[in-house]
């Protein structure tokens, strides 16, 4: 069966696939054919429902229609998340009344600060563009994600305002859901499941041979050394990526818990493998 996937030109998601697209793993039941795009792109993708299995932000779940989540490839951020950098001290009732950068409308960065500090004033641009949009002063500050999360002092830039840490504590301790992977449900559950498995096997794969798979996910480093994408990888490819478990699913289920409750999302069935 030839299906095509949908990843970022992020190194966390060429990690996970590392396995699978390099022909290390494999799978007598599918041919795969890829595509890379920037996470917004893949979610406004998936809206359109345009892709078999793709890399979306949890937040994007809520939005787009006949896909189920795998419980592999998640990205969940233990302890922390996004964070909002600028080039002063802001307060969270100075950021209300900021502009800021934002990656995406779709992105669970988003949804994340939006819960922290309620609505507030951006403006949406490719996410490796915010840290040099706030040097400019283009904005007072950007919510950034990915490996601009470590990268920012070298623009003499300052965080201001962590959401991992915000929803930490705001849950009890619960993993931040950031990322998933999820498969159209025309393919059916069984289907579904059975590449999940697939899915799995890269990213243990992976796992098990770091220093190989980082080499491989450098393509996408943006021009950060080895051991920088080492960090930005293992603090967001982990045992949750491998399966959610429990705590993964019921992470994602408060993430939009909390988002339905004040009026962020709508509400829809969520489903997960």
């Amino acid at each position: 069966m030839e299906i095509t996937i949908g990843h970022t030109p992020d190194a966390d998601d060429a990690f996970m696939f590392y396995g699978m697209l390099s022909g290390k793993i494999t799978s007598p039941d599918f041919k795969v054919n890829h595509i890379v795009e920037d996470i917004e792109a893949l979610n406004k993708r998936a809206l359109n429902h345009e892709l078999d299995v793709t890399a979306v932000s949890a937040h994007a779940c809520a939005y787009i229609k006949d896909y189920t989540i795998l419980r592999s490839g998640g990205s969940f951020g233990k302890g922390y998340g996004p964070i909002v950098i600028a080039k002063r001290d802001l307060s969270p009732d100075k950021l209300k009344n900021s502009k800021i950068a934002i990656p995406g409308k779709l992105t669970s960065a988003f949804l994340l600060l939006q819960l922290m500090i309620g609505k507030f004033n951006y403006v949406e641009m490719k996410f490796s563009d915010i840290p040099d949009a706030v040097v400019r002063g283009d904005v007072d500050a950007g919510l950034v994600i990915h490996e601009t999360q470590l990268t920012y002092e070298q623009k003499n830039l300052m965080k201001v305002l962590d959401t991992g840490t915000w929803w930490r504590d705001s849950t009890g301790g619960l993993p931040v859901p950031l990322g998933v992977n999820v498969m159209s449900n025309h393919f059916g559950i069984d289907t579904i499941k059975k590449f999940d498995g697939f899915f799995r096997e890269s990213i243990v794969y992976g796992m098990a041979r770091v220093s190989e798979a980082v080499d491989y996910a450098m393509q996408y480093s943006r021009g950060q050394s080895k051991d920088l994408i080492k960090r930005f990888v293992r603090m967001y490819v982990n045992d949750m990526t491998i399966e959610m478990g429990v705590l993964g699913e019921h992470s994602i289920r408060t993430f939009f818990n909390f988002g339905i409750e004040k009026g962020l999302t709508p509400y829809f069935d969520l489903r997960i493998a």
